[in-house]
C-alpha cells in the first residue's frame, strides 16, 4: 500500500466548480462511472455551437482539420504512441468493435477468446454474435485465481482470429498488467489482440510504444479523460484490417487503396471511420485535455493522489468509521502495481448500500454485488470523512 503518511497533492475543485456547484447537496463519488466535467469542457461545448453557426457547412473544415487531429495528438502523448495517425474516433466503442471485427477476412464463425468480466458494450454483442453463427467464443473466467496463466496459455494456443481483453476489469478493478505480452503473439493475418483500456486510459500510466505495431487499443473521454460521450477512440495497427466491411464515406477522405473500381480507403486509421457525427465530443476531449496538461495534471500525479485516498478510506473503513462497509470484501486491495481508480467493494447488500447512500445525496453504482467508489483529482480527504460519515448512518 501507499505509505499513510503520503503527500496528498490538493485537490483541485476549482477546475470542477461549475459541476460541483450545480448539486452542492451532491457527494460525488463514482468519477470511474460519469467523470464530472471539468468547466472548460463548457466552453469547448460553446465553441462547437458557436462553429456550427458561424461557420454552417464549413465547421467540418475546423473539426476535422484542426479538432480532431488535436485529439488524435492527445491520445497519441498519453500512450506514446509513434504517430497520431494511428487514432480513430467514433461515438462509442461498440461502433468501433462492430467495425473492427467486420475488417477480420476469413470464413466464419471468426474464433474470439475472450474473458467473462469484459463490459456490456463486448458482452452483448459478443453473445449475439454467437447465436447468429458469426462467433465462436471461447471465454476465461477473470476472477480465477491464476486467470493471468490460463489466458495467456489459451492465447497461445494459435485457435483464435481476435483475443480481446480489458487492461483494467470494469467490476473488479483488477489490472491485466500481462496483458502486452499477447503483442508476441499478434500478426495481420491473425490473431489479432485488441485491448479494452477504458478503464485504463488516463487512469494508470499506459506506454504502448513497444506494442504499437501490434495491438489494438479502445478506449474514450467518459471515463478519466474527462470529457464525456460522444469521443470513443481506436488505436489501430498498422497493416491490420485495411478493409473493414462496416465502413462509411469518412473512411475515403484521402489517398485510397482497393481493387480498381471498388471500395477505396485511407491507410491510416481513418480506414475505421464511420460517417457525420457530433463533433462536439471532440471538442470537449481536446479541451479537458489541454487542460490537464496546463495544469500539470499527469496520469501518475492524479493516480497518487486518488491512490493515497482510497488508502485512507480502507483503513477507515476498516476501523469502522464507515459502519456496515467494514463487512465488505475489498476485491483490489492497493498493493505494489498498478492500481484502478476505483475500490470494488463485495457484499450481498451493495446494491441496497447504493440506493441508500442515493437517498442521502452520495452517488456510487453497483456491478452485480460489487459496490464501486471512484475517487479523482475533484475529491480530498473531506470528502473521505464525509463519506463513511454518510455510510455510518445507514
Amino acid at each position: 500500500m501507499v505509505a499513510e503518511d503520503q503527500a496528498l497533492m490538493t485537490a483541485r475543485k476549482d477546475l470542477f466548480s461549475r459541476a460541483l456547484s450545480a448539486a452542492p447537496n451532491r457527494l460525488h463519488m463514482a468519477a470511474h462511472s460519469h467523470h464530472l466535467w471539468p468547466d472548460v469542457t463548457l466552453a469547448a461545448q460553446v465553441e462547437a455551437w458557436e462553429d456550427a453557426a458561424v461557420l454552417a457547412d464549413h465547421k467540418w473544415d475546423k473539426a476535422l482539420g484542426q479538432v480532431y487531429p488535436a485529439a488524435q495528438s492527445l491520445v497519441a502523448r498519453e500512450l506514446n504512441l509513434p504517430s497520431p495517425d494511428t487514432v480513430v474516433f467514433a461515438p462509442n466503442t461498440h461502433l468501433l468493435l462492430a467495425t473492427l471485427v467486420s475488417a477480420i477476412d476469413r470464413p466464419h464463425p471468426v474464433r474470439v477468446l475472450s474473458t467473462n468480466g469484459e463490459f456490456h458494450s463486448f458482452r452483448r454483442q459478443a453473445q449475439r454474435w454467437v447465436e447468429s453463427g458469426e462467433i465462436a467464443l471461447t471465454l476465461i473466467d477473470a476472477q480465477a485465481p491464476d486467470f493471468a496463466e490460463q489466458f495467456l496459455a489459451a492465447a497461445q494456443t494459435g485457435d483464435h482470429d481476435l483475443i480481446f481483453v480489458s487492461h483494467v476489469f470494469f467490476k473488479t478493478g483488477f489490472v491485466f498488467d500481462r496483458v502486452w505480452e499477447l503483442a508476441e503473439l499478434a500478426r495481420p493475418q491473425g490473431p489479432w489482440v485488441v485491448v479494452d483500456g477504458y478503464h485504463g486510459f488516463r487512469a494508470i500510466p499506459t506506454d504502448l510504444a513497444a506494442v504499437a505495431d501490434r495491438v489494438f487499443y479502445v478506449s474514450g473521454g467518459y471515463k478519466y479523460a474527462m470529457a464525456g460521450e460522444g469521443a470513443a477512440f481506436l488505436h489501430a495497427p498498422p497493416g491490420f484490417g485495411p478493409r473493414p466491411v462496416l465502413t462509411g464515406w469518412y473512411a475515403e477522405f484521402g489517398d485510397l487503396e482497393g481493387p480498381p473500381g471498388g471500395v477505396g480507403y485511407v491507410t491510416d486509421a481513418g480506414r475505421f471511420m464511420g460517417a457525420t457525427f457530433d463533433p462536439s465530443g471532440l471538442y470537449r476531449f481536446v479541451g479537458a485535455g489541454r487542460m490537464l496538461e496546463a495544469e500539470g495534471l499527469t496520469t501518475p500525479a492524479v493516480a497518487a493522489h486518488a491512490r493515497a485516498l482510497q488508502v485512507s478510506l480502507l483503513d477507515k473503513i476498516a476501523a469502522g468509521a464507515a459502519g456496515a462497509l467494514r463487512e465488505a470484501v475489498v476485491l483490489n486491495p492497493p498493493g505494489n502495481g498498478p492500481q484502478a481508480r476505483f475500490l470494488a467493494l463485495r457484499h450481498p447488500s451493495a446494491n441496497a448500500w447504493k440506493h441508500a447512500l442515493a437517498a442521502k445525496g452520495v452517488v456510487v453504482d453497483v456491478r452485480d454485488d460489487v459496490l464501486r467508489v471512484g475517487l479523482s483529482v475533484y475529491h480530498d480527504e473531506a470528502d473521505i470523512v464525509a463519506f463513511c460519515g454518510v455510510c455510518a448512518g445507514l
